[in-house]
């Protein structure tokens, strides 16, 4: 005969499952302004160093839309681009290029302004992180340890049991009930699109915050890179690349597409 299912008190629905969903909720959302109001502002950067980091991404813009320009304007912005990073023209320190062969010591961080602030930030966002995950995890292990909440709907295997059954010593128990330690952590990792509707996408609720705006080509100058070295590398992939306009052969296709 089949094991008799569990009943359980809806008290621990009102007093147990729901209050430790506010909480995570409440939670992430204060993690969210902490993190802001912790992050110092970026230090504006001097005209230069824009000029060195802008002129890099030229060369990825290059060969990534160079379709969409003729062959001759794109070999004459091929030369010249291959040309001025060989000869550091957009540099700001113009002896890296007469000191290239020599080995260059990446700068120490902690005495690089630019590296220290990201390395306060990188800490301030961990502590306010393991904080209150910390003060959670110890205040549901104090008052709700070895609760079960709730049945999950649908069957699951017998390698869910660790997970969902966290703080429930009980061998013979269905797969798809849920203790209350493993709530806590369904909602860790599951509360990402309520703090995205609450918050927007970009947000720190979850424990972690793009503050580069997700583009590739902001990592470009970060302390330790030897730009030049970047300019060169840059220089010879522009070499290796072959150009497609995008309009070659366009009145057959147009003619094939209406006929």
């Amino acid at each position: 005969m089949a094991a008799p299912d569990l009943v359980l008190d809806p008290s621990l629905r009102d007093w147990v499952l729901f209050p430790i969903l506010l909480v995570m909720i409440l939670v992430g959302v204060l993690r969210h302004y902490a993190t802001l109001l912790l992050q110092s502002a970026p230090k504006p950067a001097d005209l230069a160093t824009i000029k060195e980091q802008q002129s890099l991404n030229r060369g990825a813009i290059l060969r990534t839309n160079g379709k969409n320009v003729p062959p001759s304007s794109f070999q004459s912005r091929k030369s010249y681009l291959i040309q001025a990073y060989k000869d550091g023209v957009f540099l700001k320190d113009q002896d890296a290029v007469n000191n290239k062969d020599q080995a260059k010591t990446p700068p120490n961080p902690l005495t690089d302004p630019g590296g220290m602030d990201q390395m306060m930030n990188m800490l301030k966002g961990n502590m306010v992180m393991i904080v209150p995950q910390t003060l959670l995890m110890s205040w549901i292990n104090f008052f709700f340890s070895g609760f079960i909440l709730m049945k999950l709907p649908f069957p699951l295997t017998v390698r869910f049991k660790s997970i969902l059954q966290s703080g429930v010593a009980t061998k013979d128990l269905d797969v798809r009930w849920v203790s209350s330690m493993s709530w806590y952590f369904l909602n860790l990792f599951g509360l990402r699109s309520v703090y995205d509707i609450l918050l927007g996408s970009n947000n720190a609720a979850g424990g972690g915050m793009d503050m580069s705006g997700m583009n590739p080509m902001a990592q470009t100058g970060q302390p330790g890179q030897d730009i030049y070295k970047m300019y060169l590398s840059e220089a010879e992939n522009l070499e290796l690349t072959t150009h497609e306009y995008l309009l070659d052969d366009i009145e057959d296709r147009i003619l094939a597409a209406y006929n």
